[in-house]
């Protein structure tokens, strides 16, 4: 049994990208690209697409501003790959140098906000889609936006944006299966006539859990990275949702290869996945920033004195 509606999207890359300053090969992110592909996966979030003017820190990789040139160099010649995503943040885009989707080598932007920030988002998200782009909103953070202003939001999106997705972002992965399911049916009371997605993190190894949940209350819109890539504890991992996934245009064997030869090395470079301060920060549903910063200094393993630290900060 499978649901046809599902799409699956990879933002190995983007998020991934916040791991080592965007700062991945053109040769590497293609070899994703074609092993994602040719494992069926809808969508390819290949970076963010940011102003080089306001970003002008000559340690960021090309995949934090995704020109088109770098975009096409790992896209070209692969026939049927997956459709290409880029992400964009509110104020950090040169809307004037967007192209018409017609032109452009990406067909999907996902515009993410905080839900205070909904109404720039959603304006930023109508430009792409009167550009011929489809479109996204993710809204982050939402283990910290519980009230009134979580539904004014999500009718908003409704009722004044064009966008096709509305993403429910689990930013600091803090929240548990029942909270997946309370959230999706409080989003399907204002949003009627999207289709929802789900981006989980992975701090108490319940990006995957927390994904199934998503899928049983039909949301259909869901993002993985391979191996988990991704800021701090990562994300749900790709090969566990398509080994769950029953559709068979996945194959899972081109994700295992990746897995193999590009990301068992990257692992022993850069540090990602379910580490102990990550998992204390989601279960105080903290911004992960703290636990990335101890894991840098002298007190790495002292989790004892990083939980204190955290519980301590939370009661001021």
């Amino acid at each position: 049994m499978y649901r046809e509606q599902i799409k699956v999207l990879d933002c190995t890359i983007r998020d991934g990208g916040l791991v080592n300053r965007h700062d991945f090969s053109v040769d590497f992110v293609r070899r994703v690209y074609q092993g994602v592909s040719a494992a069926g996966v809808d969508y390819f979030e290949i970076g963010y697409k940011n102003s080089r003017a306001l970003f002008p820190d000559p340690s960021f990789g090309p995949w934090k501003f995704c020109s088109d040139d770098d975009i096409r160099s790992v896209t070209q010649g692969v026939e049927g790959g997956a459709k290409i995503s880029v992400m964009a943040d509110v104020g950090r885009v040169d809307m004037e140098s967007i192209k018409p989707a017609s032109e452009s080598p990406y067909h999907m932007v996902r515009v993410a906000s905080y839900v205070k920030g909904v109404d720039k988002a959603i304006a930023m998200a109508n430009q792409f889609h009167d550009l011929g782009y489809e479109t996204c909103i993710n809204l982050m953070a939402l283990s910290r936006d519980r009230g009134p202003e979580l539904d004014e939001a999500m009718d908003q999106c409704d009722k004044e944006s064009h966008a096709e997705v509305i993403y429910l972002v689990d930013s600091f992965g803090s929240f548990y299966q029942e909270d997946i399911e309370k959230l999706v049916h409080r989003a399907r009371k204002w949003i009627k006539t999207k289709e929802l997605g789900f981006h989980g993190h992975n701090n108490q190894q319940l990006a995957f859990a927390n994904t199934i949940e998503a899928i049983i209350h039909n949301v259909n819109y869901l993002d993985a990275t391979v191996y988990g890539m991704g800021r701090a504890a990562g994300n749900c991992t790709l090969e566990l949702l398509l080994g769950f996934l029953k559709n068979p245009k996945f194959d899972i064997r081109p994700v295992l290869d990746l897995v193999a030869k590009e990301f068992i090395p990257l692992r022993q470079k850069h540090e990602w996945g379910y580490i102990i301060p990550h998992m204390i920060a989601g279960q105080l549903n903290m911004h992960p920033q703290e636990a990335l910063d101890v894991r840098k200094g002298e007190d790495a393993e002292n989790y004892r004195l990083f939980f204190e630290r955290m519980v301590s900060s939370g009661l001021d």
